[in-house]
């Protein structure tokens, strides 16, 4: 046999906050005039909403999270700063050298590092278009189309 028990009473307390009381709250006294709608004024909503309030609450949470590594990220920008200046100041003119020689990055392929230390930037299409392709010499098939290896 099922118990219906549990089953009756999780029903009874969720349906309960959406039946409306008839009776006064027990602040009200019970010998008090009730307002009705028609007399109670309307007050604008000057405050934000609860979607306003929520999302307030939600950013301030994350930007009290996010401080402290904000703050190590200055510390780090602050020691880094001049090393990185002297880099720039050193290196500024050969890269824009560099950036004069090449006109559209893309025409390259990613840099690789030989094992000796050169760095090689190799095109990614022949260097003139108009050059016919050599192809390698292969040897003529045989008589029943074998090659021979």
């Amino acid at each position: 046999m099922i118990r219906i028990y549990p089953f009756a009473l999780a029903a009874c307390l969720i349906a309960a906050p959406l039946v409306p009381l008839g009776t006064p709250a027990l602040s009200q006294e019970a010998g008090a005039p009730e307002e009705t709608p028609e007399e109670t004024p309307e007050v604008p909503d000057s405050g934000p909403s609860l979607m306003e309030r929520g999302a307030d609450m939600f950013l301030r949470g994350l930007r009290d999270e996010i401080d402290p590594a904000l703050q190590d990220l200055r510390g780090l920008a602050d020691r880094m700063g001049p090393a990185l200046q002297s880099f720039v100041d050193e290196m500024g003119p050969a890269m824009a050298q560099l950036s004069d020689q090449i006109e559209d990055w893309t025409l390259y392929e990613a840099p690789e590092m030989l094992p000796n230390g050169d760095i090689l930037i190799r095109r990614r299409e022949k260097l003139d278009p108009e050059a016919p392709e050599t192809e390698p010499d292969l040897p003529e098939p045989g008589p029943g189309g074998e090659i021979e290896l």
